[in-house]
């Protein structure tokens, strides 16, 4: 699914969860347009026409372009009347037959991304509780876009990796005349292909849409695999583990306590990471070193490496 319409599909369920929880009449929304400073309505939920469809907002016009503006929500309770607000967009607010609006904008990383807008078709103030909820909403938007944009830069780092910035490749771009620098730089790039795949695995289970979700983990797969893995390699592998005919099977949490391990993690953090107690990272921890054929957190590394599950 390509990221804009993942992000429509963001917007479209907080709009649902939005109606469903205030009773409001109408919800409707848009992202801001790429290269351009205005946001674009594409998502309605309870429309009756088609007159905000595709609608363009600038920045400063009309209600939500005021949310925009301000960087914060913005209601009125008479939007043809209200003197608050611009009104270059009453037509196809009359259209539709909206009266009392909200806007709140979707913000990430201090920039806004997008706006949300809830609306009755009766002159009438819209209370705390309405306003409150569709701030929620704007948040959970904020967060699936915050977590993709996370995602997207990981990805394009690993890639990075996967291709000719890591030791071991072909052409790789490690190149240093001393012994000691050059395994200190190895050592460095080898270092940050672990962190990208730790926070991949990390990040994969907040991911909602499945398409990428799944690329996340075949990247994860390739990272583990690099040339220069042990995998790779062909090292020796650690008693308890089989050749390719019987590799060792990790479970997708046991492989993601293993990899947050990994990069020094306690039980402690690779819970607040992964959103597991400690007690449940510790048996995760525990059966992946059963399977492994380790007696300690390091062995366990060492062996999943070696198993070419880990880079």
């Amino acid at each position: 699914m390509a990221t804009g319409a993942a992000d429509a599909v963001e917007m479209r369920g907080a709009l649902m969860r939005l109606r469903r929880e205030t009773g409001l009449a109408v919800a409707f929304g848009g992202l801001v347009e790429p290269g351009r400073a205005q946001v674009r309505i594409s998502e309605l939920n309870g429309t009756t026409t088609a007159a905000l469809s595709a609608l363009a907002v600038s920045s400063g016009n009309g209600l939500g372009g005021k949310a925009v503006a301000l960087v914060r929500p913005c209601a009125v309770s008479d939007y043809s009347s209200s003197r608050r607000i611009s009104h270059e967009y009453d037509v196809a607010v009359a259209a539709e037959g909206l009266r009392s609006v909200l806007a709140v904008p979707v913000v990430v990383r201090r920039r806004v991304r997008g706006v949300l807008y809830g609306a009755l078709r009766s002159a009438q103030p819209l209370g705390d509780r309405t306003l409150s909820a569709a701030v929620e909403a704007a948040r959970d938007v904020e967060q699936s876009l915050a977590v993709r944009d996370e995602v997207d830069g990981l990805l394009a780092a690993a890639r990075g990796l996967c291709g000719h910035d890591h030791p071991g490749a072909p052409g790789g771009s490690v190149r240093h005349t001393g012994a000691q620098g050059a395994q200190g730089a190895e050592g460095m790039v080898w270092e940050r292909l672990r962190e990208a795949h730790g926070a991949l695995r990390a990040l994969a289970p907040r991911v909602v849409d499945p398409a990428l979700r799944a690329e996340l983990l075949a990247v994860c797969e390739t990272l583990a695999a690099s040339p220069g893995s042990a995998r790779s390699a062909g090292s020796e592998r650690p008693p308890g583990s089989a050749g390719p005919a019987g590799q060792v099977r990790l479970t997708p949490r046991e492989l993601d306590v293993l990899t947050c391990v990994a990069v020094g993690a306690t039980n402690a953090a690779a819970g607040e990471r992964l959103g597991l107690r400690a007690e449940t990272v510790k048996a995760y921890l525990r059966s992946a070193m059963r399977k492994l054929g380790a007696h300690t957190r390091l062995e366990a590394v060492v062996a999943a490496r070696r198993a070419g599950l880990l880079p």
